[in-house]
Order: structure tokens, then sequence, then C-alpha cells
């Protein structure tokens, strides 16, 4: 196929392009050949399409989200707040720990190993990128009935690449939960949390500055793994005829994710770098254009000079890979024989990709042919925005008028029968078959964990001090009265530390809901978002 380049483009205006397929609206489409004054390049078009959808730019739900900012008390224990890769909160004595919490929840439906091993990479990254060392891991669960012929297909997988990423990466699985419901039948919610430590000065942030900075592309090679995830497999659901809109897997490799690890905390600590972003969902889409978004210039690529797993990728491939272990860094020319120096140590692949410059587009070429030339703004952050349709499902008002009579045992045996119901309810039951496949106690900082309600570490053997940490959700609760469902959740976690004898702190969240075009769900949200930001004040 020809390759469509800026010049294609400009002089073939009419020609027909799959934005259908690749997940956007007809009115998103117009709109990205109002921004560039013609129709988009195909590599233009492929970006555009994982930086609009749903995961990327929550066009639907920013304009609930925003109340995090607006309501919420302020503090100067924040450093960082929303807009990067994740939070970072003051702890005392010079220390600062960031953390967050995502979901990888239709990978994992698919492929429940490495959709669930791929979950915990990612969140690694997102905090090793904050400047931080990652020190534990946790992970809330939801599946289908435990004896449901598709909980017995998925579970077993998640569990074991949950287990299977963190024991090697050697990071302590410090807490999560283990729910089961009917509602999760078919799409079970995979939800991975990670927690980092660094000094004040250790902070990094995705930001392309300085003109003639150099853009450094580190880690794994690309190759075709987790092509569009973000666009399809995070932003839709499956219906019929889903399996059109099923791209492979991002298949994950801890061992080389560790010595990412390790390199990145040399680079940081001799600081080397003037900006950082790794490459999870939309890949070098994404850390190309945030990064030039987020810095005060331009930026030229050159994609032929990525390094590829499979070198029949096309470019809008390459653009759209989610292939993991991968890290994009902004280096001065000055000091980047010293970071090439310390990735050959370590023995991991580096790359200059491209150039920092004084302009405002983003500029990517394909030997030598201009086949982007955005502006990075307009794919990164200045997206679509919905305020979607709300209505309150008919079910609210039908559930919350029943009256429920349970019988309450009277006899002895009654007494007997009840309890042990109770102890063997897969909810209520012990779950160490669960988490007795997981490291609690590696590099020896745990201080405690499951089946405790929060875990536990130390961050520092100095100073001694420690974080604690509790995931929560009742999505029983959150279904009778989705406000008050997420106010009493985030209640219950701060009970959690505070029963540890900690001092709550700070909240993320990771919220898991259908269609945001289905006005229930929308209402669900923002009423759980109200909730959310209301329980905070």
């Amino acid at each position: 196929m020809a390759l469509d380049t800026v010049a294609v483009a400009q002089a073939t205006p009419g020609n027909a392009q799959p934005f259908a397929e690749l997940g956007l609206k007809a009115d998103e489409y117009a709109r990205i050949k109002e921004i560039l004054g013609r129709r988009p390049t195909s590599s233009e078009l492929a970006m555009y399409s994982v930086m609009w959808s749903e995961h990327c730019s929550y066009k639907s739900s920013k304009v609930h989200l925003k109340q995090f900012g607006e309501k919420t008390p302020k503090s100067d224990a924040l450093l960082v707040g929303i807009g990067e890769n994740a939070g970072v909160v003051d702890v005392g004595q010079g220390y600062a720990v960031t953390f967050k919490i995502e979901s990888h929840n239709h990978p994992s439906f698919i492929e429940p190993y490495q959709g669930a091993a791929t979950g915990v990479g990612g969140i690694v990254r997102d905090i090793l990128t904050m400047g931080a060392r990652p020190i534990a891991v946790m992970d809330p669960l939801r599946f289908g009935p435990a004896d449901a012929p598709d909980t017995r297909r998925v579970l077993p997988g998640i569990v074991a690449g949950i287990g299977g990423y963190g024991n090697c990466l050697g990071l302590p699985n410090i807490g999560g939960e283990v729910t089961f419901d009917e509602t999760y039948s078919g799409n079970p919610l995979v939800n991975a949390l990670c927690v980092g430590v660094m000094k004040h000065s250790d902070i990094k942030l995705a930001k392309a500055a300085g003109a003639g900075n150099l853009v450094v592309l580190f880690g794994a090679k690309t190759g075709g793994d987790g092509i569009g995830g973000v666009s399809v497999l995070a932003s839709e659901t499956f219906g019929a005829g889903g399996s059109t809109k099923r791209p492979s897997v991002q298949v994950g490799d801890p061992f080389v994710e560790k010595v990412l690890i390790e390199c990145s905390l040399e680079i940081f600590a001799e600081d080397l770098v003037v900006g950082i972003q790794d490459l999870g969902g939309a890949g070098l889409s994404c850390a190309t254009s945030e990064l030039a978004s987020g810095g005060s210039g331009g930026m030229k690529v050159q994609l032929d000079k990525v390094p590829l797993r499979d070198p029949s990728l096309s470019p809008e491939e390459i653009l759209m890979s989610e292939s993991q272990e991968r890290m994009c860094a902004i280096v001065e020319p000055s000091k980047i024989a010293r970071f090439l120096e310390i990735c050959k140590k370590w023995d991991v692949t580096v790359t200059v990709i491209g150039e920092v410059t004084d302009g405002n587009h983003l500029e990517i070429t394909w030997n030598g042919e201009l086949i982007v030339d955005v502006p990075p703004r307009t794919v990164a952050h200045d997206g679509p925005v919905y305020n979607r349709p709300l209505a309150q499902p008919d079910y609210i008002n039908q559930v919350n008028s029943q009256k429920v009579n349970v019988p309450i045992p009277a006899t002895a045996s009654e007494i007997k029968a009840a309890v042990l119901k109770l102890a063997a309810a897969p909810n209520l039951a012990d779950k160490s078959w669960v988490t007795s496949q997981y490291d609690k106690y590696v590099q020896g900082n745990t201080i405690q964990s499951q089946p405790d309600d929060s875990g536990m570490v130390r961050i520092d053997e100095e100073t001694h001090l420690g974080v604690a940490i509790s995931t929560d959700a009742n999505a029983n609760w959150s279904y009778l009265n989705p406000y008050q469902g997420a106010k009493l959740a985030l209640a219950e976690a701060a009970r959690n530390i505070a029963t540890a004898g900690a001092r709550p702190l700070a909240v993320t969240n990771c919220l898991n809901f259908g269609s945001p075009e289905d006005p229930g769900v929308m209402w669900q949200f923002a009423e759980s978002v109200r909730g959310l930001a209301d329980g905070c004040l």
C-alpha cells in the first residue's frame, strides 16, 4: 500500500477513510478535518482515534471528574494532582508517595493471563514515570458466580497473571478484593494499584521542553501486540460481531520490565531527563503527543528509527502498538552519552528517534516523508467533550420500594445451618487460595497485608516511615444508591486505614462503568463521582 503522506492527504481530500472502524464518530472525524484543514493521513487518523477514545480522552467523564479538583479540600500534602501519570503526596521528612489504580478489564476477559499481567506492568510503569521506585501492588477483582463456567475460564489466568508479573518484579502484593456476583458474568473487573516512593526532588513530569533536546525511546522493541487496544478493548462494549473489535492483547515480560525499572531509576538519580513518559495505552501516539503537548514547543520524530520486533509493521501500526515495557524520555544533548551508557549497562535497547523543536506542531516522518503534522494539544488534551444525557434507571425506585423479610434463625440447628451457609459463601469464605499465589513479603518491608483490612509497607529503613493503602467498593450499595454507595465505599477505605493506625491522607479512584451512551449508566457514573467528591469534603 502506498504511503499516505501529508502531501498525499492534501491532494486527495475525497479519499474514504475507516474512521468508524477505528472508533470515531462522524462528527469527530469532521472536527479532525477542520483542525488540520484537510483530511488526516492514515497515521494521523490512527493517532486521533486512539487518543480521542474514552480510555485516553475521558471525553464523556471529564465534565463530572472535574469535581475532584473543584470540590475537594486543598491540601499542602498534595505535590502532584490531576493531569499527570499519578498523584504524589508528601509523607514527611522529605519523602513523597505516589499511587494510582487502573483497570484492565476487557483484555483480561479475552486473554486472562496476559490481560491481567500487563495491567500490573502498566500501572507499575505509571508510578516509575513519576520518578518513584515502585514498592507494592494491590488488586481488587470482580468475577461472575464462583461456579459459572466463564468464571472458571478467566479467574485462574487472571490470578496467575497478577501473581506471575508482580512476583517476577519483586513487588509485594499487600491487598485487594475478590468478589463474585452475577453482574460480572462475562465482564470481569481487573483493577491494579501500585504505590511508589521518592524524595520530593525526584518528581518527574511528562513534558517535552527545550528546543534541541532529544526524544529517546528505550526498553523493549515494538511489536504488533495490543494494536488499537485503548480505542477498542478499553472503550467499547462487546456485542454481536464483537470478534471484529478484538485486537491482540498486549504481551508482557516482567523480567524486561524489572531491568527497565532499575535502568530508569539510575537515569533519574543522575538527573538525565527533562521529561519522561511510559508507553502504555495508545503507545507512541500517546507518548509523543502528551510530551509535546505538556512542553513548551513542538517535536519532530523519525518513526522509521523505532526498533521493531516485527519489521512488517506499518507506520500506523507502530503508532498504535501497545507493546509493553517501553519508555520515552526527553534528554539534553550534553547528557545523551551518559544516558546511552546506562542503558548499555542494563542491556536496554535505546534509540534517539527525534528532537524537541521551537515550533508548535508534532511532525512525524517515515523514511524522510512527512506522515504526521498536527498540533499536539489537539491530539492529547483538547479532544471532544460530551455532556451525555442522564436518566435515573427505572430499577432504582423499584428496588428501593421493596421490603425484604429475612428469617431470623431461632433454634440451635437453624443457627448452625446459617453459620455454615455464610462460611461457605464465596464472598465470605477464605481467599487464601488466591492471595497465596502472590508474594506478600518480598523486599522485607511489608508490615501487614491480606487478610488484614489494609496493606502497610515501610518506605524507608532509617526514618521507619510507612504507608497504609486500602481498596474498597460495595457494588450492592452502589447499585441501590450510587451517590451514597460511593460515599460509603470511601468511608470504609478510610476506616480500614485508620484501624491500621494510619491517618487517611489522599484518595484515588478507578471507576468501572458500562457505555456512557446509555443514559442510565451515565446517571450511575455521575452520581458515583458526586458521592466520592462530596465524601472527600
